[in-house]
């Protein structure tokens, strides 16, 4: 990611937007001698940032400082470069093959999210675990199918990356206001200046049908607005996953890797703390942020064009796509390698059930003759009794005040404690999302798939 955004992919896209044009200007007749072409093609990988610099220091002109630039690198081709353009028929047909290469791979490192996720819901399918709404114990689910909701977030993000992918456009050749004045006034021809296009993106190796109708001087920024909003979606997906980690981990139910040599506190030598997560969470929040600057950015441009963009994309654009993919990163390297304790978890849950099982034990009461409200009191007061029993240190007995009560004398108080059938449907549910979900993701990624990568995060 760090190389799709860096100065030299900038200058090496800007140089061959330069090249395509002037071979379909040259083919269009157009006098650009084939020395001139020769020496742009030799000198697409050879900017002398230093140059570069230099000149936009006197211009005060980045695409410009690049012209001269690439001139002075092919002398041949200095009276020819950027003929007939405006700077945003380079820089927002560069931006649209940037923004292709890094959508494909943001969506390859969602894509891995999610084989992580299924994996581990697929092995946790069965193990029941205590439910919280609100944070306060509800009813129980399987470790499995908590990670599927996860799984699902993940799944929507990248349906909305893969949407977003498929609508990035070139600008196309348009010149200063978006009306192609001066390619006509260039070539003399209207015919010809749609052959110039079309040629141009066969140049660049690009579907020619995915051009902008329309444009003023810049591709259309609200569109740049939905890609950092797509991102934005990432970034919650993220940020909820980690945040539950998070507070699974204070419960010791789950914990991220630990190294051996690993340091959670530098006061508190016991501390495992949940560090990749928090990272990830701190950058989720960062991506969160920058939406906003995009839908500004598109909703203050004036009529054809303003330069106000200019300086917030140059932060706004790089900077979501570089948090968002290292936060990627992370969430592999947790999901791939994330501690259960089941132990922990089974104890919770017992201590729990009497409880959460309160509902269903009300129901089988109803079933076998009880009055409901009259069955409903009586186990309210008996759930009190028993919170306050464990609220001092000792232990829930709520089941043996209700299998004492006559009231319930009819009811299988051990069946409504059997934590398992409290489940309800969350094994079933976790295979569903794995095949329905999950899986069609894994075939459509699989090459990405087979080459495990190595992460140090």
């Amino acid at each position: 990611m760090q190389q799709l955004w860096s100065d030299a992919r900038r200058a090496q896209l800007w140089r061959t937007v330069w090249l395509a044009v002037a071979q379909a200007q040259q083919e269009l007749g157009v006098n650009i001698p084939q020395a001139a072409i020769d020496g742009m093609r030799a000198n697409i990988n050879t900017t002398d940032f230093a140059a570069v610099a230099t000149h936009e220091k006197r211009l005060r002109h980045d695409v410009m400082a690049h012209v001269h630039a690439f001139g002075e690198s092919a002398p041949a081709a200095q009276g020819f470069i950027h003929l007939g353009m405006t700077s945003q028929d380079v820089v927002c047909n560069a931006d649209a093959l940037i923004l292709r290469d890094a959508l494909e791979l943001i969506a390859n490192k969602f894509a891995r999210v999610i084989d992580r996720i299924a994996t581990f819901a697929a092995k946790q399918r069965g193990l029941a675990c205590l439910g919280f709404t609100h944070f306060q114990p509800a009813q129980p689910l399987t470790l499995g199918k908590r990670a599927t909701l996860w799984g699902q977030d993940f799944a929507i993000a990248l349906q909305d990356i893969q949407l977003r992918l498929a609508g990035v456009k070139l600008k196309g050749l348009r010149g200063a206001t978006g009306t192609q004045f001066s390619f006509l006034a260039l070539l003399g021809d209207a015919a010809k200046v749609e052959q110039l296009e079309a040629k141009f993106c066969g140049f660049l190796n690009w579907n020619p049908d995915a051009v902008w109708t329309v444009c003023g001087q810049t591709s259309p920024r609200v569109f740049e607005a939905t890609v950092l909003n797509a991102l934005a979606v990432g970034a919650c997906a993220i940020h909820k996953c980690c945040n539950d980690i998070r507070l699974l981990a204070n419960l010791r139910e789950v914990e991220e890797p630990f190294e051996k040599d690993q340091i959670g506190s530098s006061a508190m030598p016991y501390k495992k703390n949940p560090m990749r997560c928090e990272r990830a969470t701190g950058l989720a929040r960062f991506v969160i942020g920058l939406a906003p600057v995009a839908m500004a950015t598109a909703s203050e441009q004036w009529l054809e064009r303003t330069l106000d963009d200019s300086s917030a994309r140059r932060l706004s654009l790089p900077e979501a796509f570089l948090a968002l993919d290292g936060a990627l990163d992370v969430m592999t390297n947790v999901l791939g390698g994330l501690v259960v304790n089941e132990s922990v978890i089974t104890n919770r849950l017992q201590n729990e059930l009497p409880f959460v099982a309160t509902e269903d034990i009300l129901i089988a009461a109803v079933r076998a003759g009880v009055d409901r409200e009259k069955a409903h009191h009586a186990i309210r007061q008996h759930a009190l009794a028993a919170a306050e029993r464990v609220k001092l240190g000792q232990s829930n007995d709520l089941a043996t005040r209700l299998s004492a009560d006559s009231l319930f004398a009819k009811v299988n108080i051990a069946n409504a404690l059997d934590a398992k059938r409290l489940t309800g449907r969350s094994a079933e549910q976790t295979d569903r999302w794995i095949a329905t979900v999950a899986t069609p993701i894994r075939k459509q990624f699989s090459a990405t798939l087979a080459h495990e990568p190595t992460l140090k995060v």
